[in-house]
């Protein structure tokens, strides 16, 4: 096992006690002892129903302090079942806007990682949803993995989309991080330029064919280059090289190779083809099965 690093933030976990927050409490466990980090669990008690409890039945209601108080507990057991299996643990019950404390938490203690549950029940289920998932991602100073697996083992394929940005590089570094033993497949979607077009057009099947191979290849090429760069050695990459929409072909992808973590970058090329924002993410969230691990970091450019 690694000894704590001592100038590194601990991976920072954010649980309502939900099995799929469990999931990713241990998760987050298994990913802080493989790097020598810490772990910090995090609980927020959001402020809303509380000031409208207050305002029921005074200020110092006791069923406020119950609810702190049970919480606290409960966190402390979920702390000391992840310690018993080794690593620093620490837990900390908060109490104010869910989204303004993950992120302040995560600023506060330079985590490196913020880990959350796929489905969550209360408010970790709204972080994943709609314009608040988008405020906390795009906020977010640090990689944010979601699971949505039962970690039984460390992660063993990994599908890295890339689109050869500058975000692309430091997506396939993360994966190695996260996942230093796995098989990384990394993949590129590509698209002949205005297909339809072409063919409302009268151009013939061959010639479209033609530049499908070619974009084939050059994707191939390119997603060579990229895995030399980053000094992946042939045992450790595959190319994937995809044609079509990328949302539905990416997960895809994901289930035809057995993949147990997606890694998206939090940018693309564009805001068009914004991973993160867009409707890539967004679907490999709601109709993927691996684990999603987004980049924030911007890299040298592949």
């Amino acid at each position: 096992m690694h000894r704590p690093q001592p100038d590194a933030g601990p991976l920072l976990a954010a649980v309502d006690f939900s099995p799929p927050s469990r999931h990713a409490a241990q998760r987050a466990a298994a990913l802080a002892r493989q790097q020598g980090r810490a772990l910090a669990l995090l609980h927020v008690l959001p402020e809303g129903p509380l000031a409208q409890m207050r305002q029921w039945l005074g200020v110092a209601s006791a069923p406020e302090a119950q609810l702190l108080a049970g919480a606290q507990a409960q966190l402390a057991q979920w702390a000391e079942a992840l310690r018993a299996e080794g690593g620093t643990v620490q837990e900390s019950v908060v109490v104010g806007s869910p989204v303004d404390e993950v992120l302040r938490q995560t600023q506060a203690q330079a985590a490196p990682l913020l880990v959350l549950g796929a489905r969550g029940t209360g408010y970790l289920r709204r972080l994943m949803l709609g314009s608040t998932a988008e405020r906390l991602l795009r906020r977010g100073p640090c990689p944010l993995l979601v699971v949505r697996q039962t970690p039984h083992e460390p992660y063993r394929r990994v599908l890295v989309a890339v689109d050869f940005s500058p975000w692309s590089a430091a997506a396939v570094a993360l994966a190695r991080t996260a996942a230093p033993g796995a098989t990384l497949l990394l993949a590129s979607v590509f698209q002949v330029p205005f297909e339809e077009k072409l063919r409302f057009a009268g151009v013939d099947e061959a010639t479209i064919a033609q530049y499908r191979r070619r974009g084939q290849a050059e994707t191939l090429q390119r997603l060579q280059a990229l895995a030399a760069a980053a000094g992946l050695a042939p045992a450790q990459w595959e190319p994937c090289v995809l044609e079509g929409d990328p949302s539905l072909r990416l997960v895809q992808a994901e289930q035809e190779h057995d993949c147990d973590l997606v890694v998206l970058g939090k940018h693309g090329v564009s805001a068009a083809v914004d991973l993160l924002l867009g409707s890539t993410t967004q679907h490999v969230l709601a109709e993927g099965q691996a684990d999603v691990l987004v980049s924030t970091a911007h890299g040298a450019a592949a």
